[in-house]
């Protein structure tokens, strides 16, 4: 039991159970430590297809213009696999690309946790995501009047977490944060609150944030704030503010004593938090505050039960504001500063010099490295740091901003990590994560011929056919399941994930049997498990806790292979799609697969003209009493495809 002051601080820790994100660079979280090991940064030019930059431009900033051209993107962002979420083409055309990146880093996170969705269908579980951009449904909103349809009620910043909530079928607390910069911080925080008080037994966070327009780097250079180049230079003397980027970042949440039962995978704890605005200890809202980020950190270490001196390394708000990072650097050097031994100062680095500031999305991504931080025992080179700020008195504060790779220090207890995040709203807010230290976990058993069953699934036979490769790299030569017990990985494929409708399972007594089973090479049949492995695949559901009989360890698995196409408005083809077409033109609310017809407003009246439109555009005769008859969308969606295959 990990006590402090008299207080059981495991009971009050949340522990993070998984993590997933699509940040400039990294398409997870593995990516994402590889880019910061190696120092490496994913500034580049802003693509055509977000804003033309080159033509608001100028380099002699001032108003209407933009100081910088360059920023941290997130490629590809209208790729989706609009199947695996039951989406027609214009539905996820038509659907902000916020929702649809995070319902996928959203489903990554769910497997990284090892939790599988239909087990925690109708739990209070609760989704918290910080957010503070609609550029999705403001550009669509600036077309005029008549290219508004209903279909961008599915746009609203409300609808982030609602779409999250709705998919997995979450109950609990389902809110958009908006606190500026600081909001997925804030997000965790309130998260955290929500375990604690035993409103939701598990909690989904994210942070999302895609530059579509360039408004706000248009307000940014004209208030001075700008980076020219597109770089965070966090600590330097030539600091000259950030430019607006992508992140988008999910972690999932559960008491810590609820995941030690239930035998999660912990990747760190979070064990304490606080939250705080400035008030009027500045002299205007927007002017940040020495007082209010002494204030946060205080109540944030009181509230973990740690001495500040204690914690090794912080993951800074860090934007590079000329203003602000003296005061961030003063602030920590102050609290975590006093009582600290000269010879172990207190690292801070910021990941947005490596990827940008992703504004509402940045302090997950900020969260995310501090845990990889810890489970490697590593910090980064913080970067573009040349010349340290004059403003910043670094003789007498015990910081130090690394310039190369450091090793956190042994000294026989986990180590510490701060994270912080900071708002133009003047709400501050940090972060108070601790080493997870796991029993030591025995290396892979050598094979002693124990035959096992892989059960592998997905939504489509392409997907499952790309996750078998994966598993067959994972498992073979040199792949990471090789740092993993056969029983562990077959238990955990078979119990932590979701089961598709599109199944493989193949019988294997070591790495090598398996992953050949699963590239072709002939199973080995004739064992006690082949029935187990046909009754899979033919659909039907197996008793797996009679299968392993004891449990095995939960270890990481790979992730789910998506089928994408790329989708954007005015790219897709209403005529491949009629339901699409029908209720895109017709419906005049939100809807849902459920929702009936006369709700959503289409009612008689509209049923007719709708069956002379589908005559026409089919070519061919539409029986008016049949259409009639139909009552909701998902029967709409079911007649118009048997419609579209009796036409061709």
């Amino acid at each position: 039991m990990n006590r402090s002051g008299g207080i059981d601080v495991d009971a009050r820790s949340v522990a993070v159970i998984g993590m997933a994100c699509r940040l400039p660079g990294a398409s997870g979280p593995d990516e994402l430590w590889g880019l910061l090991r190696d120092g490496r940064h994913s500034i580049r030019d802003t693509p055509r297809e977000r804003f033309d930059a080159d033509a608001l431009h100028s380099p002699d900033p001032r108003q209407g213009r933009i100081a910088g051209r360059r920023a941290s993107y997130v490629e590809d962002i209208a790729a989706f696999d609009a199947d695996f979420f039951d989406m027609s083409a214009t539905e996820a055309a038509e659907l902000d690309p916020q929702q649809r990146l995070l319902l996928m880093t959203a489903w990554e996170a769910m497997e990284d946790a090892g939790q599988r969705p239909v087990l925690l269908a109708g739990s209070r579980s609760a989704v918290f995501v910080g957010n503070t951009r609609a550029d999705f449904l403001e550009r669509a909103l600036r077309r005029g009047p008549d290219s508004v349809t209903a279909a961008q009620l599915n746009n609203f910043r409300s609808l982030l977490p609602a779409r999250i909530s709705h998919f997995f079928d979450f109950r609990g607390p389902s809110v958009v944060v908006d606190t500026a910069c600081s909001s997925s911080l804030v997000a965790v925080h309130q998260a955290v609150q929500s375990l604690r008080a035993g409103e939701s037994p598990l909690a989904l966070v994210a942070g999302v944030n895609l530059v579509l327009r360039p408004d706000e780097s248009l307000v940014l250079t004209h208030a001075g704030g700008m980076a020219s180049d597109g770089h965070c230079k966090f600590g330097d003397a030539g600091a000259d503010g950030y430019a607006p980027s992508d992140a988008v970042a999910v972690v999932v949440l559960k008491r810590l004593p609820d995941a030690l039962a239930d035998g999660d995978r912990i990747r760190a704890v979070i064990q304490g938090s606080a939250i705080g605005n400035d008030g009027r200890s500045s002299d205007t809202v927007l002017n940040p505050s020495l007082a209010g980020q002494l204030d946060v950190l205080r109540w944030a270490y009181q509230d973990a039960g740690v001495n500040p001196a204690d914690v090794d390394y912080v993951e800074a708000h860090g934007s590079g504001s000329p203003a602000l990072d003296p005061l961030e650097l003063s602030a920590l050097g102050d609290v975590l500063g006093a009582g600290r031994s000269p010879d172990r100062p207190l690292l801070v680095g910021s990941v947005k010099t490596n990827i940008g500031h992703g504004e509402a999305g940045s302090g997950l991504a900020g969260l995310i490295k501090a845990v990889l931080c810890l489970e490697h025992r590593e910090v980064p080179a913080s970067l573009n740091l040349r010349t340290p700020h004059p403003r910043v008195d670094w003789d007498r504060l015990p910081v130090v901003v690394p310039a190369k790779l450091q090793q956190l220090p042994d000294l026989g207890r986990p180590a510490l990590a701060g994270v912080s995040g900071q708002g133009s709203s003047a709400l501050n807010a940090h972060v108070v994560l601790r080493e997870f230290e796991a029993e030591v976990a025995p290396g892979a058993p050598a094979p002693d011929g124990t035959p096992y069953v892989l059960a592998i699934s997905a939504h489509d036979a392409d997907a499952l056919e790309e996750l078998a490769r994966s598993y067959a790299d994972y498992l073979g030569s040199g792949g990471s399941g090789g740092s993993y017990g056969l029983r562990d990985i077959c238990y955990s494929a078979a119990t932590r994930r979701h089961h598709h409708e599109y199944r493989m399972a193949v019988v294997g007594s070591s790495h090598a049997e398996l992953a050949a089973a699963l590239t072709g090479a002939p199973a080995v049949g004739g064992r006690p498990l082949s029935a187990v492995a046909d009754r899979y695949r033919a659909g039907e559901e197996v008793d797996w806790a009679t299968v392993f009989g004891e449990p095995g360890r939960y270890v990481p698995l790979p992730s789910y292979p998506w089928q994408t196409r790329r989708y954007w408005p005015g790219e897709q083809d209403d005529e491949n799609d009629l339901a699409a077409w029908v209720l895109r033109a017709h419906a005049r609310t939100g809807f849902d697969d459920g929702s009936r017809l006369t709700d959503i407003g289409i009612d008689s009246l509209a049923k007719l003209r709708i069956v002379v439109e589908l005559a026409k555009r089919c070519r061919q005769e539409v029986d008016p009493e049949e259409f009639g008859r139909i009552r909701t969308v998902a029967e709409l969606r079911q007649w118009t495809r048997a419609l579209q295959t009796a036409a061709r």
